[in-house]
């Protein structure tokens, strides 16, 4: 009976942050294609570079915290209030920090105009404040329906204000109050529907006890966020904002899909391992469960990209912008496995191995800032190919600790994946030869998404892939509608 409780309360969770991510960023897709026409790739470096900071202050505002508080099976009020008021403070300090080393920071780019855009986008640490333990409190309740409301709203009245104001001819004050919309209404729509508020409760002594376990997921975060910043930094330093415009362009697309897959699947894996994380084959099952899911969808969408790049660039983003082709193209390399990332991490997260995290993530970091400083006298380029290699080593790290752990090795788990990868290589084959056919860019579009959506499912319905037919399932029991491709299934395995 718990089992079953604790299964719909993950698939509905999952369901809810799907609609939610799909909803969201669909709006924000077209909103982005609507603003790459408008602005320049000039406009998206210098908020590339505001946000390389504000990344990295965030990362002191969440404290590890957030997770800590999911992870605690007993939370109360005391724990929730004392974290909210200390996030209030820490991200107060941070914005004074950041207004004040504005000049600083523009003065190092060369970019008197950096000092203004970085006070403003600064704002949004004060709200975060707010922001991360409302998310916190909904991801440990499970209430992930809430998600989809703030973040719709948000997504939609954003990206109204950001589509004026370029019309307008705003420039990048475009995104920046896009983004700010974005954070504002986000976080109020969360304050409203969420009925947890701060009291008047605080305890060094409950702060103590998270920070215990926050503080390894604090430093991971920042070792990761510094590191994962540093293309940017580097990139517009070195070369110019215009350059680093086009490589955030170009990673953009497929982090989009694998946001939009991975952080649904993740928001709700940690709460509903750490229920069961006493339970270590229990625990294994669920990875087991999370790493196929997200490999089966991402695996053919970004080969299906690589291959699509090209005419995707001209018709979405016009001409100007096929610099950022290959960037993309290598993007969806460095992302392929992310779902092995992030479904190891959280395992060893919810089971409260917090040490394990912090070991992992700064042997992956020395491992990749080796990487980077080999690439660099090489060329841009060269950097990128060097972090999708490292990711795929990273790959192999992650998984190490969970054969001990879970008894699930990275073999187990490349086993569980491979067939998946494969097909989507044949998939991505076929979808690249339509170009041979040397048609106009929106015609080879058309013909290609079709061709690799039919071989990918025929093939996976031929060959009964166990995944498919899992998802079939679910959503005959979500929606009670007995569909005829299941009933195939059925058939076949009879």
């Amino acid at each position: 009976m718990k089992d079953k409780s604790i299964r719909e309360k993950v698939i509905g969770g999952l369901f809810w942050r799907l609609c939610e991510r799909i909803g969201a960023q669909g709006v924000s897709f077209i909103v982005s294609i609507i603003l790459a026409r408008l602005l320049t790739p000039n406009d998206y470096g210098l908020i590339a570079l505001t946000m390389i900071f504000i990344s990295i202050s965030n990362v002191f505002v969440q404290s590890g915290f957030g997770n800590a508080l999911i992870q605690k099976k007993d939370a109360d009020d005391t724990d929730f209030s004392s974290v909210f008021y200390f996030n209030v403070i820490i991200s107060i300090s941070l914005y004074i920090f950041i207004f004040l080393i504005s000049p600083l920071i523009a003065n190092f780019y060369n970019r008197n105009d950096l000092t203004h855009v970085m006070r403003l986008m600064g704002l949004s640490i004060l709200i975060y404040g707010v922001n991360n333990i409302q998310r916190a409190y909904v991801s440990k309740t499970m209430q992930f329906k809430k998600f989809f409301y703030s973040t719709l709203v948000g997504t939609i009245l954003s990206g109204i204000v950001g589509v004026i104001m370029a019309f307008k001819g705003f420039g990048v004050w475009a995104l920046v109050s896009q983004y700010l919309t974005n954070t504002v209404v986000d976080t109020c729509v969360l304050w409203f529907t969420v009925k947890w508020r701060p009291k008047k409760l605080w305890s060094f002594e409950r702060l103590k006890q998270l920070y215990s376990f926050g503080w390894k997921l604090l430093m991971s975060s920042f070792i990761d966020t510094v590191y994962n910043n540093m293309y940017d930094l580097l990139i517009g330093r070195i070369y110019n904002s215009a350059i680093l415009g086009l490589y955030n362009k170009g990673s953009q697309f497929p982090s989009l899909i694998v946001t939009n897959i991975n952080e649904p699947i993740q928001s709700v894996l940690l709460p509903a391992l750490s229920q069961e994380q006493d339970d270590k084959e229990r625990l294994k099952s669920m990875v087991r469960r999370s790493i196929v899911t997200s490999s089966f969808f991402i695996f053919p969408m970004m080969v299906g990209l690589a291959a699509i790049a090209k005419p995707l660039v001209i018709i979405l983003l016009t001409e100007k912008w096929l610099g950022c082709v290959l960037f993309l193209q290598i993007s969806c390399v460095t992302l392929v496995f992310w779902p092995i990332h992030t479904s190891n991490l959280q395992a060893i997260n919810a089971i409260g191995r917090s040490d394990i995290f912090l070991k992992l993530e700064i042997i992956k970091k020395i491992l990749s800032i080796a990487a980077l400083i080999i690439s660099m006298p090489f060329g841009i380029y060269v950097m990128v190919i060097g972090r999708a290699f490292v990711s795929l080593v990273c790959t192999v790290i992650n998984a190490f600790p969970n054969k001990k752990l879970l008894g699930y090795s990275f073999v187990e788990q490349w086993k569980d994946i491979a067939p998946y990868l494969l097909l989507s290589l044949i998939m991505g084959v076929g979808v690249l030869s339509v170009e041979l056919l040397k048609l106009n860019s929106y015609i080879t579009l058309l013909i290609q998404i079709p061709v690799g959506v039919i071989i990918y499912f025929a093939l996976s319905y031929i060959l009964k892939f166990e995944c498919l037919t899992y998802l079939l399932s679910i959503l005959e029991n979500k929606f009670n509608l007995p569909t005829f491709a299941l009933n195939l299934f059925k058939i076949k395995n009879n």
